[in-house]
């Protein structure tokens, strides 16, 4: 699931792992179900970033990406 920006036409997207953050979010959950005190439980940050550029977008608005960033990025959108 990349980040929305590109996905919905922007240029390039630099966030977390939208995904990696809601199941971490399930076992944050089910440990508390389970009877984990919330104030028990350690702060989560996200640890997982994408890199997603648009291409189609680039394209449109006369740019080049660089090869060396686009190799670098996780999800290209053509």
């Amino acid at each position: 699931m990349p980040p929305f920006i590109a996905g919905e036409g922007g240029l390039i997207s630099y966030g977390p792992n939208y995904r990696d953050l809601f199941q971490r979010a399930a076992n944050y959950i089910d440990r508390v179900l389970r009877g984990t005190k919330p104030n028990d439980l350690p702060v989560e940050v996200p640890i997982k970033f994408e890199l997603v550029i648009n291409n189609s977008t680039a394209k449109a608005l006369g740019l080049t990406i660089p090869q060396t960033l686009l190799a670098t990025a996780d999800e290209v959108i053509e």
